[in-house]
């Protein structure tokens, strides 16, 4: 019997990155989840704070050479790989220059956000998504967590979803606190349209002139988990309005347990 395969695109990770609680929640969860009847692989971006030499990163080469187009501009997308200290797991690592080659992450030095950060999470999403391609490893669950991951659901639902690769995949999203698409600029849900998209096709993202990420991908994901006690009202309300199969919030070794159960559930 073949091992069911979960992808965990993430945009953070302990030991890597430690900016919020998604970076804890994922280096706990993914080592749990991994083994017996599943087999999983991680994707996170290759931020310029990430020490290649300590976590001994090398790149992929055979996965490296791709070409990400971001707003008629084509970024040459690098891969390098990591083994997890302490668990027998491989953590795959989008890079470019030019998006993630600096001493900050989403902040500069002032802790005023990136005026790029949506052409880097949109350059990320679409990354990952021709990386697995390129891996030729079909995901039975793709789950997603944190903002800079929002735009997966949509673009596995509407660009990829006829790709053999993708074709039968679910995709859970994990909501938490979003704090950036509020200094997104105007001309997102255009940036974001990739390939044959239209900007209607993001009109979910979208809450008058704001940019609501979580309720975007919301809407295209096949499940949901609530993963942070500490979103706002607007996020609440749309992961209650959320009508597919959900989670409620767990803390620590709960939320390792039930959120098992919870992939076990829908791979079967």
């Amino acid at each position: 019997m073949s091992k069911q395969r979960i992808l965990f695109v993430t945009q953070e990770m302990n030991p890597y990155t430690t900016i919020s609680s998604i970076s804890e929640k994922i280096r706990a969860l993914a080592p749990h989840v991994q083994g017996g009847d599943i087999e999983i692989r991680v994707l996170m971006p290759k931020y310029g704070v990430i020490n290649e030499r300590r976590h001994r990163l090398h790149e992929v080469v055979r996965l490296s050479g791709m070409n990400i187009i971001v707003d008629d501009d084509d970024f040459p997308l690098i891969i390098k790989v990591a083994s997890l200290p302490g668990a027998r797991l491989q953590v795959y690592f989008l890079d470019n220059e030019e998006f993630f080659k600096r001493k900050f992450i989403f902040n500069d030095k002032e802790e005023k956000p990136f005026d790029d950060n949506h052409e880097r999470m949109v350059f990320f999403c679409k990354g990952v998504i021709e990386t697995v391609k390129k891996f030729g490893w079909s995901p039975d669950l793709v789950h997603c967590s944190g903002w800079f991951t929002s735009l997966v659901p949509l673009y596995l639902k509407k660009v990829y979803n006829h790709d053999p690769v993708f074709e039968n995949s679910k995709v859970v999203y994990s909501v938490f606190d979003e704090d950036y698409a509020q200094h997104f600029n105007p001309r997102f849900c255009e940036i974001a349209a990739i390939n044959d998209l239209e900007e209607s096709d993001l009109d979910a993202y979208k809450n008058g002139d704001q940019i609501t990420l979580n309720a975007g991908a919301l809407a295209y994901a096949d499940a949901a988990i609530l993963d942070s006690d500490k979103v706002n009202d607007a996020e609440i309300s749309a992961f209650k309005d959320f009508d597919k199969p959900k989670l409620e919030y767990f803390v620590d070794d709960e939320y390792k347990k039930e959120s098992l159960a919870f992939f076990k559930e829908l791979l079967t």
